[in-house]
């Protein structure tokens, strides 16, 4: 790998008559008042950001429906409306956004650059005395952004819509009157009580509904009812029956007494899982939490290694968008003419972001056994960060050795007579 210096260029063939003729006054003028180089900035900072609006919105929906697939049966098999399948689902959104950040951060800055570079922006601006750094200004502020709304995803946000989804999925799958009662079984809930139903509407509606209870052993107690539904108040649970008839036959006597009824209340208390204490997980625990854990909490007793990791990542995530950012603009932001390749540069920003990123996920693998394992990360994040300010604040401009490169063209040339086609000069 190659590397020189940003030489200062100077747009030598730029007349009044020529477009870059008005950027480079611009941009000198703009180094005596501080208007237009606000304005500059500014450009750069709204491109970078609706960029990285786009490409986050972009990923984090399609990888949402990839996961909101897994919770369909949440409106199948156990009868629950479109509003609250969209709101369980929705829950992991922050903790998607949180991983998924950076890398929208590295590909709407390498959007960016590549953009300002197809239109010779990034020349024009290193003619008119624009520094590496000062280019990279406006990214920085864009990075500065980014890693605030991680840190406020990572602290709260993500912790709690995985709590809150913890919650909502005990209320609707644990307790049993939506998780036993399937369509078409006969469930005993308890020893001599029977339940069946025939299936399940949206909303909640339960259809076809048969109960046998026998737990008094002085009478025998069957229900048959059209519909019902689950009541859930102060009093408990109630399984609302409709349009039923219920049969009591009572010890000792032969006939059974029939009464036809048009609501019902059956009492389901006992079966249903309220006011029973969820164990939170260790993604659920709020940065706080992490930072000062009980001494009495079983899950931190059990696991302090998972603890540890965790609290780290949470530092760390904020931290990632910066590293990723230095990489991207040390390997593209770099003036280049229009005749030269910005493939190698891309495809090495990208291998750079990808080893950072995956030897950080290694890491936090590392970091429930061993202590060191946080620390090679942080050097890792502040390594990578250092060589790329090290790279832009030199004006070290990334290029592939000669040698690579004529080794690619030969190769391509090689492919394309295998193919029957012209090599290109």
């Amino acid at each position: 790998m190659l590397v020189r210096e940003w030489s200062g260029w100077t747009n030598s063939g730029a007349t009044k008559g020529d477009p870059d003729f008005g950027m480079v006054a611009s941009c000198s003028s703009s180094s005596r008042g501080a208007v237009t180089m606000g304005s500059i900035d500014r450009y750069i900072f709204r491109t970078t950001l609706a960029s990285f609006a786009l490409v986050l919105v972009s990923l984090t929906g399609v990888i949402w429906i990839t996961q909101a697939l897994r919770g369909i049966d949440l409106m199948t098999s156990q009868g629950q409306t479109i509003v609250t399948f969209l709101g369980v689902t929705s829950l992991v959104i922050p903790a998607l956004v949180l991983i998924i950040s950076p890398i929208a951060l590295m590909i709407a800055i390498a959007h960016t650059l590549n953009k300002l570079a197809t239109d010779s922006e990034i020349i024009v601006m290193n003619a008119a005395g624009f520094s590496p750094f000062r280019l990279f200004r406006p990214f920085l502020y864009a990075t500065l952004a980014v890693a605030g709304m991680v840190a406020l995803i990572s602290a709260y946000l993500a912790p709690d819509g995985m709590r809150r989804l913890k919650q909502w999925d005990a209320e609707i799958t644990a307790d049993v009157l939506a998780n036993i009662l399937q369509p078409g079984r006969f469930a005993q809930l308890d020893q001599n009580l029977t339940i069946r139903i025939r299936e399940r509407q949206p909303g909640g509606v339960l259809v076809g509904i048969f109960v046998d209870d026998r737990r008094d052993p002085k009478e025998r107690v069957s229900i048959i009812a059209d519909h019902g539904t689950v009541l859930k108040n102060e009093g408990g649970s109630f399984l609302i029956l409709e349009d039923g008839n219920l049969e009591r036959l009572e010890a000792g006597k032969h006939d059974p007494a029939l009464v036809a009824f048009g609501r019902y209340a059956f009492d389901m208390s006992k079966f249903s899982n309220q006011g029973r204490d969820i164990t939170l997980g260790i993604r659920e625990r709020y940065l706080w939490e992490l930072l000062s854990p009980l001494a009495n909490d079983p899950v931190y007793m059990q696991l302090p290694g998972q603890f540890r990791a965790e609290l780290h990542d949470r530092f760390m995530a904020p931290i990632y968008p910066f590293a990723f950012a230095a990489l991207t603009f040390a390997f593209l932001g770099a003036p280049r003419t229009t005749r030269q390749s910005r493939n190698f540069s891309i495809s090495s920003a990208i291998l750079a972001v990808f080893g950072l990123r995956m030897a950080g996920f290694a890491c936090s693998v590392m970091a429930v056994k061993s202590p060191l394992a946080p620390v090679v990360q942080y050097l890792m994040l502040a390594l990578a960060i250092g060589a790329s300010l090290w790279i832009i604040l030199g004006g070290v401009v990334v290029e592939p050795p000669a040698a690579l490169i004529e080794a690619i063209n030969k190769s391509n040339a090689r492919l394309l007579r295998l193919l029957g086609r012209p090599a290109t000069a």
